[in-house]
């Protein structure tokens, strides 16, 4: 194992240029502290109940930081202003899932930990497949995860008038993977506008954010079904 780990540094180190390796380390440097944030933002949602009332206005404040972002270009003398503007909508994102981990506490505490670790064996996964693979290969997935996207807002209007658990379902593995395919494709991207000159670790980074909070929330819902048909047979 620490032979593999040490073969995947090196060849990380021999193919990319060192302005890729310094601007990816900013780029996961960034997105470990924004997830820290949410971690910070679900903590206190569970001890102050902030949302109650307030959970709309929270999601517009969130969605305008987003777009801030987006809208906000980089100039190298903005970052700081750009960077809390990350973290704003990290800890936002973290209240939002705050009423999700509520349920999942009712079922089994241990579920939380067991998603974190689990979404972040899968974000690894994903994104070091996305690394060692030649430049540029999972770029054509772009079109099809879009497609996916669409596809998956489609099955959820259609499951707000049919209330089917089939299409719920479905809805959750699809978008497990078109998520998982969004990681490949996003640090494909980061990579090749690194190359390209573009600096801005902070909108890289939140793209790889959304990706992650993403597969966290579907694979914390797995694991609450798995965990409540599980209590269910015990009670027969």
């Amino acid at each position: 194992m620490t032979v593999s780990v040490e073969n995947f540094f090196r060849s990380f180190n021999y193919k990319f240029e060192p302005q890729v390796r310094s601007h990816l380390k900013n780029v996961y440097a960034t997105l470990t502290m924004s997830i820290m944030t949410a971690a910070l933002g679900s903590y206190v949602h569970l001890y102050t109940n902030l949302l109650q009332g307030g959970g709309i206005l929270f999601s517009l404040l969130g969605l305008g930081l987003a777009f801030g972002l987006y809208a906000y270009p980089d100039n190298g003398k903005n970052r700081s202003t750009r960077f809390g503007m990350m973290l704003g909508f990290a800890f936002l994102t973290g209240l939002g899932l705050g009423p999700l981990l509520d349920i999942a506490i009712m079922i089994d505490p241990s579920i939380i930990p067991s998603a974190l670790l689990l979404t972040s064996v899968v974000f690894a996964s994903f994104t070091g497949a996305a690394l060692v693979a030649p430049s540029g290969q999972y770029l054509y997935l772009g079109g099809t995860l879009v497609s996916g996207l669409s596809t998956l807002m489609f099955l959820g209007l259609m499951n707000i008038f049919f209330r089917s658990q089939l299409l719920f379902q479905a809805h959750l593995y699809l978008g497990l993977a078109i998520f998982c395919g969004f990681i490949m494709f996003d640090t494909q991207v980061i990579i090749e506008k690194a190359r390209r000159g573009d600096k801005d670790f902070v909108a890289h980074s939140l793209d790889l954010f959304i990706d992650f909070v993403q597969i966290f929330r579907k694979v914390l819902i797995l694991l609450m079904q798995k965990e409540g048909n599980k209590n269910e047979k015990k009670r027969r």
